[in-house]
């Protein structure tokens, strides 16, 4: 850790600085593994960079997807047509990252888990959010946007990976919430009556109990544990009242068992990617949700761990491995990929997005 100050103006010159000539924003612009374009990565720092008046970054980012979903239409119709006659391949179904040119990454021995449906639902509620803060829509992305709302309608409820990229053959809740709430906001954006209702059809199964135990948000049917990446259906997806008994519930399991004191936030109990450690996004999704709840208290302690996580060139890792739940596996994965990426665009998002929860977002 350095001892640099880390200031909105650090995390937003890390994200531009890094945003691809395409409009496209690498997850990592110096770890092998993270130089692609991810669809929930980069929806998140497009997000991030309207919150902090950016609009020329995230419009060039949202051109980029339309661009890219376009090019491949003829993959949507494929996959489309193998959700609704439930011949589902993961290798048919749209990728969840690309080049930075917009292509298919080329076929390697060790094959991408790329089937994930939440990056779609996340593209499109940040678009959404992107044309309410006043920037045109224009006919391409509306048009990339309305394919986008079909695959989704065909394919939202299909088991796939999760947002970790992990855990196939589930219909994960964290999905099930980016789903619904970019068919939600996608809906009302493009006035697509059939996308509203089907979020609303979502927002319900999410808080049945499939998904539910013991009065919270659970990963997946047959799993009894929480994950960090719950919160989002709290906050910002605005899918469950904060003060809901479901809410309150959950996120009060998160805090006991994933919130490390004095420290960051881990993703699930058991998690063992680089040993299962703290995350610096999660500890920034729990802080707004905490100022969501009136806790501004819990929101500035994330703050300053996540600040104080940054290294000397001001740069934010994808997660501080000090209190590993598993040191043999944060062994194994540094032999594998080396040390965690860094810098991570996604953490710099979730800080610049942090700050302007504490300020008082006004979406303009």
């Amino acid at each position: 850790m350095g001892d640099v100050d880390l200031t909105a103006e650090v995390s937003i010159r890390v994200i531009a600085g890094s945003q691809a000539a395409t409009g496209a924003y690498p997850a990592s612009p110096v770890h092998e593994v993270y130089r692609y374009g991810w669809l929930r990565d980069g929806s998140w720092c497009a997000h991030a960079m309207d919150r902090v008046g950016e609009r020329s970054s995230s419009a060039a980012w949202h051109r980029w997807v339309a661009d890219v979903v376009l090019r491949h239409e003829h993959r949507v119709a494929q996959a489309m047509d193998a959700a609704w006659h439930g011949t589902v391949d993961g290798r048919v179904m749209m990728p969840a990252r690309f080049t930075l040119d917009g292509d298919e990454e080329p076929a390697t021995e060790e094959e991408w888990p790329n089937f994930q449906l939440d990056c779609y639902g996340v593209w499109l509620w940040a678009l959404a959010d992107h044309v309410r803060r006043g920037t045109e829509m224009g006919p391409r992305i509306q048009a990339a946007a309305r394919l986008v709302v079909r695959y989704l309608l065909a394919a939202a409820e299909v088991p796939c990976y999760d947002c970790w990229e992990e855990h196939p053959g589930h219909r994960h809740t964290s999905t099930l919430a980016s789903v619904a709430a970019g068919l939600r906001d996608a809906g009302a954006l493009l006035d697509d009556a059939e996308a509203q209702e089907r979020a609303e059809r979502l927002q319900r199964l999410l808080v049945g109990p499939e998904h539910t135990l013991a009065g919270a948000l659970i990963r997946f049917a047959g799993d009894t544990r929480v994950d960090a990446s719950l919160l989002w259906a709290i906050v910002p997806f605005a899918l469950l009242p904060g003060d809901s008994d479901i809410a309150v519930t959950t996120i009060r399991r998160i805090r006991d068992e994933l919130l490390v004191p004095a420290g960051g936030v881990r993703r699930y109990q058991g998690d063992t990617f680089y040993g299962g450690a703290e995350w610096i996004l999660l500890a920034a999704s729990l802080g707004s949700v905490a100022i969501a709840r009136g806790d501004t208290d819990l929101a500035d302690q994330m703050r300053r761990w996540i600040e104080a996580s940054a290294d000397a060139a001001g740069h934010l890792p994808e997660q501080i491995a000090d209190r590993p739940q598993s040191p043999h596996m944060l062994a194994y994965w540094q032999q594998r990929w080396g040390q965690t990426a860094t810098p991570l665009l996604w953490s710099h998002a979730m800080h610049l997005i942090l700050l302007d929860d504490l300020a008082g977002d006004d979406a303009t």
